[in-house]
């Protein structure tokens, strides 16, 4: 659905040029000027503040362009008009050209945006700066309340500034005095179903979930393997169900996107470590491509082969700019799809920060876009983050605003895992010869909470003979060489560590961190083992003799990465450190687990161990 065009108040004075630009994901475009009559500032506890926001909402330059204190309004150019010219009606994943002209008094400041439109109440927004602190946001006054998904600033284009590009529209006495241009836009299919990825719903690897996204409210259906079919089970969430507190938060007001309809298939009869095709959709709303996917070895089985990261969000494939941009994102989500494109993943395990949306929730369909490449494709599992759960008052572990009032619901509703129940979102599998067991850290972990005695009857549980490695994975980290802010609990170290070792854990994966770092089998903070070099030099633990599980830092998938400087302590127990983009490759029999770091930028090992059981 197009939304109505937006023109905020501008300043400026003299018409003079045009402008164009190419923009992914058109939703809604405006204009806006700023010159001496528009002020802002940025509050100096923001200026060089990365590690206070590290865990909060980031924010950028552009978050801070429509935080202005408007002290007055002058009448807006009569002849500021935008045009986006395209060859047919606007469809999915389609770059538009725009071109504004009439502007008067171009300054650099100046941009053009795609916007989000909230449906909360915004006539008093500009009185409420304190809506925004929440999100890390302690500027002045918002001039537009209205969420801008992308931007991009007008200056970018060399001519603006100079009035080189000129079309006059009408002359006065040989004078031009109107320069102007305009045309709609509308989307050819609304409805079309998107967005579609896989999961796993057992460990048998005969059934796949596929979950996607429409503007069409009536069930859907996944076609595929010789003509089977199911119908989709449809759901959305409101602005009822996000969180708030005192204060409004994003999700639940200027950060809020009707999301449209999420469905949900589970394709059964299929056969694990195989391929096959799917296509979803409906002859009303249209159909998606057939897209080829494969199947998880069973739990059991021999072999498996996948990749695990954390923390990777999303970055504009254009030129444009967004809200929150994790800029490593696009070298590791396309660097994974060609691993998927050459058979080497069975499936992908992200353990938290999925999307970085924290409560601007048009930004889980740029996400979702993103992954489509490799999650359509082969299981995509989760675990939950802080940027997903994380909020003031809602039952998480930590009293944090990191997920912008979501508390887990938009997380839950597109990435449906095997759970036991809406909000508790732990669950186990196997694939092949490991015994995955996912936990949230957002959620209660302590010895009598719910979770803990899951986690421990889990672990219990598993058939060492049919799936000899375990493995535990959840997003905040017990050992880091850098203590970020809440980066690291003593409390779940405490309540949570001697679980891993009295069940046996083989490798912890976790994430929040945004490096990678990998220790000796460690317990209580002690090397129990060091592991010896291989004939290849590799680093190789004896897990026949068990001492200790090994830990793996793996939060390098996107976010800004979290430097080694001189000053991070010289712990005996991290054996590497790595400040890179990349992804953690792992493969694995009944006799070993081979795991590399990849460098996404270089395709280059950064790193390589082995666990082994002689």
């Amino acid at each position: 659905m197009l939304p109505n065009m937006v023109f905020p108040c501008t300043s400026l004075m003299e018409p003079c040029s045009s402008w164009v630009y190419r923009v992914f994901f058109s939703l809604l475009i405006f204009f806006l000027g700023s010159s001496p009559s528009l002020s802002w500032s940025l509050h100096p506890s923001l200026i060089n503040s990365t590690a206070m926001h590290q865990n909060y909402t980031a924010i950028s330059e552009f978050r801070l362009l429509n935080r202005r204190t408007l002290r007055e309004c002058p009448n807006r150019s009569p002849y500021l008009q935008v045009n986006v010219s395209l060859s047919s009606n606007l469809s999915d994943e389609e770059y538009v050209n725009v071109t504004v002209n009439g502007a008067l008094l171009p300054s650099e400041h100046d941009w053009v945006a795609m916007i989000s439109p909230s449906h909360s109440n915004v006539e008093n927004c500009p009185l409420h700066e304190i809506l925004y602190a929440q999100t890390g946001d302690l500027s002045s006054l918002p001039l537009l309340c209205h969420y801008p998904v992308k931007a991009m600033y007008m200056s970018n284009d060399p001519n603006y500034l100079s009035c080189k590009k000129q079309e006059c529209k009408k002359y006065d006495k040989g004078k031009c005095v109107v320069r102007t241009c305009s045309g709609p836009i509308s989307f050819a299919n609304p409805k079309r179903p998107l967005y579609g990825h896989i999961s796993s719903v057992d460990s048998t690897g005969s059934s796949m979930r596929l979950t996607w996204v429409s503007g069409e409210k009536e069930p859907q259906q996944v076609q595929y393997k010789d003509g089977k079919t199911q119908l989709s089970e449809v759901t959305t969430f409101s602005q009822d169900n996000m969180c708030t507190s005192d204060l409004p938060s994003p999700a639940k007001d200027f950060g809020w996107h009707d999301p449209g309809f999420i469905h949900s298939a589970v394709m059964t009869e299929l056969k694990p470590s195989s391929t096959f095709w799917y296509r979803y959709g409906s002859d009303s709303a249209g159909w998606s491509e057939k897209i080829q996917f494969r199947t998880p070895p069973a739990g059991g089985s021999d072999e498996l082969k996948f990749v695990a990261y954390g923390d990777m969000g999303k970055a504009p494939r254009d030129p444009s700019v967004e809200h929150y941009i994790q800029p490593g994102s696009l070298s590791v989500i396309n660097a994974i799809a060609d691993e998927v494109n050459s058979n080497n993943i069975d499936s992908v395990f992200h353990i938290g920060d999925i999307s970085y949306a924290t409560g601007f929730l048009v930004e889980w369909d740029f996400f979702l876009h993103q992954i489509s490449h490799v999650a359509s494709r082969v299981s995509y599992m989760t675990a939950i983050g802080n940027h997903e759960r994380d909020y003031i008052s809602s039952g998480s572990v930590y009293f944090t605003p990191d997920s912008g009032g979501e508390c887990g619901v938009p997380y839950e509703t597109y990435f449906p895992m095997p759970t036991l129940a809406k909000d508790k979102p732990w669950y186990s599998i196997d694939q092949g010869s490991i015994h995955f067991t996912v936990i949230s850290t957002e959620h209660n972990w302590s010895p009598n909470s719910e979770q803990y005695h899951w986690i421990k009857k889990d672990m219990a549980s598993v058939d060492r003979s049919r799936t000899p490695w375990l493995i535990f994975a959840g997003h905040r980290p017990m050992y880091s060489s850098l203590n970020a802010f809440l980066g690291v609990d003593d409390k779940f170290i405490k309540e949570v560590e001697p679980l891993l070792l009295a069940h046996k854990v083989d490798l912890v994966l976790f994430g929040h961190i945004h490096n990678y770092e990998r220790t000796c089998s460690i317990y209580q903070q002690e090397c129990k083992a060091i592991p010896t070099k291989d004939r290849n030099g590799i680093d190789t633990y004896d897990h026949g003799n068990y001492s200790a599980p090994v830990h793996a830092v793996i939060g390098m998938a996107g976010f800004s990465l979290d430097k080694f400087g001189n000053d991070a302590p010289a712990n005996k127990w991290s054996l590497s450190r790595i400040s890179e983009y990349g992804y953690l490759r792992a493969h694995a029999t009944k006799k070993e687990i081979k795991l590399e770091f990849v460098e996404s930028n270089t395709k280059k090992v950064g790193d390589s161990f082995r666990i082994i059981k002689r």
